[in-house]
């Protein structure tokens, strides 16, 4: 038995987060199965219907699958897990240390918004090229302050993003920016340089409207990797490569 004791309010979410935090720390390791819904109920003093939810809550997270016989296996989750995972890995203390979240999530954002803006000046409607100019325009007056000059930024790269007519692009923004960088807690400040680009945002809105996607996609990159950190060498995540 564990000293830990989960608090009585969101019984199943605390669950979920401490049973979530194990398999991604190698607590419990891939391919094990999962302590039983038994067990569990003793182990933190909590019913078994708590621990069901919790456990629906992995598997629908891809942490845990239930097997033939009604086993419930621990999966790999870096071959499993979705998006949405990224969204919690830097609140789980051990993997904080061991990846790169900031740089990480801005690598893929610069890599997606690159080809986003590829694709909206292949497809946008004629409509949408002027929005995306008319909001680079408006962009000169706004700030100094970053904050006003990151929410103007988001309404601008929207634009853009939903010009490029993907869907999975479009989701991918939503989770990037739906609660600020939530994977990786990215500070505006560390923005500033690409934020304060303001000839680099009228740029990009030249390129798209005139229909240039070889152009838009090189100064969407260019742009968007003033954000991403220099790292001096690459680290192979713990575990090794996948």
């Amino acid at each position: 038995m564990t000293e830990q004791r989960i608090r009585r309010e969101a019984v199943s979410e605390q669950l979920f987060t401490l049973l979530r935090d194990r398999i991604l720390s190698g607590d419990l390791a891939a391919g094990v199965p999962l302590t039983a819904e038994r067990e569990l109920a003793a182990e933190f003093g909590v019913n078994r219907h708590a621990v069901r939810e919790a456990v629906k809550r992995l598997q629908q997270a891809r942490l845990v699958e239930v097997s033939h016989g009604g086993r419930t296996m621990v999966l790999d989750w870096r071959r499993t897990a979705g998006l949405d995972l990224a969204l919690q890995l830097a609140h789980t203390e051990r993997l904080s240390t061991s990846y790169d979240l900031r740089r990480d999530v801005l690598e893929m954002r610069a890599s997606i918004g690159a080809d986003a803006a590829r694709l909206c000046a292949a497809r946008c409607p004629d409509r949408t090229a002027a929005e995306i100019v008319s909001a680079a325009a408006a962009y000169i007056n706004t700030g100094p302050d970053l904050t006003d000059l990151a929410a103007a930024d988001v309404t601008w790269w929207r634009l853009i993003v939903e010009g490029s007519g993907n869907i999975a692009y479009l989701l991918a923004f939503n989770s990037l920016v739906g609660e600020g960088f939530t994977a990786g807690e990215v500070p505006t400040e560390l923005r500033a340089t690409e934020l304060l680009d303001v000839a680099g945002h009228m740029k990009l809105a030249a390129l798209i409207a005139s229909r240039d996607e070889q152009g838009a996609e090189t100064a969407a990159r260019a742009l968007l990797a003033r954000s991403v950190p220099v790292t001096p060498h690459t680290r192979e995540p713990e575990g090794g490569t996948p």
